[in-house]
Parts: structure tokens; sequence; C-alpha cells
């Protein structure tokens, strides 16, 4: 897995047993290999780009398919193990969930570069990528997929848990007690660690706030809170998704403009809230009003590399206090935050390799399951 923070790629050795949703995972080990600065800067050139070389984009296509599979092979080295099948999600350059006219057709689209099939050649296994595209031709937008495996893992007979991933971007899945696949909700909240990350590089020449000690420092900017709240994604009904087409270049430079000459730690810090305060807008509006009456949601498990924000956390948990919901990391649940997102993709891959849906239509507004991904052989 390698996100939209486009930090670096996440890699989990997981052993999966079972079928479907009464699938069993062990996981095994889990690696991160960072993207070197010039390949994290080509990545985020290229990322909804207005304009771009094509011959770049295919270059960029086949070397991060050489980069996946180093990556692999270094985990699978690193843990003496062998493995059967990847699952690849790949690099997110453009997703756009929505239609929009286009040469006088209605288009949604999405994009994911690695080149699968070198992957499959160096590794010697079949590789399942491009995850999205089937969801999307039965209707759905493609995103989130990952609730697949939050109904596996974390649903729970007696009271309801809400999953949320702050990655790039932040994601929820609501599960209520002992809900079917069917209701199940999901969707994404708005910016996890993207705008932090951007102003952090901006502001200071670092890729992200480490353990938020910028944002330690500030204080949040409540007059330019209260105005990007008034983002119309944060109104807009589930299921929805976001990307840096939503919180990108564009929406960043608003960012500094509301916030002007201020300081630059409050900066960071008005950066945090802002994600703080649209997760708990999110579960507020959307997660809260879906649960029973008799098995209200109990807990927020948190996963992503935003938990490692020891000022993003403090935050959310203050923002959630009123909704009476015990906030955890999915690491006291036995998955490492880091290794969700991969450990995901290989419980889908393997259940495409079995020719079995594993999209939840109810999160992504798909008209029906569909088999997800396509699969190159070595």
């Amino acid at each position: 897995m390698s996100g939209t923070s486009a930090d670096g790629i996440d890699v989990a050795l997981v052993r999966i047993q079972g079928r479907g949703f009464r699938s069993r995972l062990e996981l095994l080990a889990h690696y991160h290999t960072p993207y070197s600065l010039n390949v994290r800067r080509a990545v985020l050139a290229a990322m909804n780009a207005r304009a771009a070389c094509v011959a770049d984009l295919s270059r960029l296509n086949f070397l991060l398919g050489k980069f996946y599979a180093d990556a692999v092979a270094k985990a699978l080295q690193g843990a003496r193990v062998q493995c059967e099948l990847v699952g690849c999600h790949g690099q997110t350059l453009y997703h756009q969930g929505t239609a929009e006219s286009f040469l006088a057709r209605r288009i949604a689209c999405t994009w994911q570069t690695g080149e699968a099939a070198i992957i499959a050649a160096k590794l010697g296994v079949p590789v399942v990528s491009d995850f999205r595209p089937a969801d999307m031709a039965a209707g759905g937008k493609g995103a989130p997929l990952v609730p697949f495996l939050d109904y596996v893992l974390y649903r729970h007979a007696r009271f309801g848990r809400i999953v949320q991933n702050i990655g790039g971007i932040a994601n929820l899945t609501a599960i209520p007690a002992g809900a079917k696949p069917e209701q199940v909700i999901a969707f994404d909240t708005g910016p996890g660690n993207m705008v932090i990350d951007a102003v952090t590089e901006q502001l200071f020449g670092k890729p992200y706030d480490r353990d938020g000690r910028f944002a330690a420092r500030g204080k949040p900017i409540e007059s330019v809170l209260r105005e990007l709240m008034r983002h119309p994604f944060f109104r807009q009904r589930p299921p929805k998704t976001a990307g840096r087409e939503q919180f990108g270049r564009e929406f960043v430079r608003e960012f500094m403009r509301l916030c002007h000459r201020a300081d630059k730690n409050d900066i960071v810090a008005t950066a945090t809230a802002l994600t703080a305060r649209s997760i708990a807008g999110a579960v507020r509006k959307f997660a809260v009003p879906f649960q029973q009456t008799l098995a209200p949601f109990r807990e927020l498990l948190v996963s992503g590399g935003g938990t490692k924000n020891a000022t993003l956390m403090p935050m959310l948990a203050a923002e959630l206090r009123a909704f009476d919901l015990r906030v955890r990391t999915t690491d006291e649940l036995g998955l490492p935050s880091e290794a969700k997102e991969a450990a995901a993709f290989a419980l889908l891959a393997y259940e495409t390799c079995h020719q079995r849906p594993s999209n939840i239509p109810s999160a992504t507004g798909a008209q029906r399951p569909a088999i997800l991904g396509k699969i190159s052989y070595p």
C-alpha cells in the first residue's frame, strides 16, 4: 500500500484462512520502505496535475512497479517466509468518484499507478492490482474499500464500533452492533495528514509534523477553522470520497491565504485541528444518527499515520468527548495501525483470487457486489 501522503510503501505479510466475512487473518510481519525525496516529489507532482508528460507518467508506472517488487522482496527476506499472492493497491494519481462531463459523456474515473506485471515477474507469484475500477463499473465511487477488512475484524455482537483511519485522507467505517454487511456505512471524512504535511513542508521544510511538535507549540485559529468547515465536502452526505482533488494544492493555497501572517506553529495547529474537527463533525452528522438506539457506538478505533501525531490524537479525543466514545488504536486489538491498509488489500486480493466480491455496496454506493482487481501472472 502507498497512500495519498506519498511517504512510501507499506508491506504487510498476512496469513489468511476462511472465506469472505468469515476470514481469519494473522499478521506475520510488516515493513515500511520510504520513497526517496526525488521519487516522492515526482509522485506528488503527478497527483491531480493540471498538465503532465505522458512519457514520464509511463516511466513512473514501471518505476513504481520495480519499487513495489523490491519492497515486498525485502519484507519476505526479513521475515524469512515465502508468499503465494500479492495484493498491490498502487499509488493513486487521480480519483474522481462522481461522474463529470467529458467529451459529451458523464465519466467517473480513477487511476492507481505501479505496474503489476513487473511485480509478478520479479516475485514469481500472481499479483492482484487496480482494485477500484470494478466497483465504479458497478455504479460505486471506488472507495472506501478497507471497510471489508474493518467488518471482518471489528464487528461486535453487543455494541457498535467506528473504525477511523487517518492517512493522507481520513475515512471511517461505522459498524452497528450485530450489523450485517449491508448495514455498514463508510466514507471519507476529509483531510487526514494531507493538509498538515503540506503546510509543515511549506513553512518548516519538513515532510510532516513529527509527533505533532509544531502543532503542540501553537494554538488553532478559530476564525479560520470556522471558515474551512464551511467546505461543501463536509456537508455532503455519504457515500463520498475525497483526495488531493478536494484537499490538495488549491485547498492548501486557500488555507494559507486565510491564515495570512499568523504564527507558523499556529498555522500547523490549525491544520491539525481541522482534521480532528472534520472527523468529529462526520461522526456527529452521519455516524451517530445511524446507530441503533439500544446498542450505541462505544468505541472509535483509530489507525494510520495520524495515530503517531501526539497533538492530533488528544485534539480528536476532546472533539469526541460529547459522544461518549472510547478512543483506541487498532494496535490494541492486534493489528498495528501502520499495517492495516496493506493488510486490507492482502485480504481483498485473496478474495479476488477466489473469484469472490469484496466491495461493500452500502459503503461505496455500488449497485451490486463486485469482484475487485485485475490479476497479473508471472
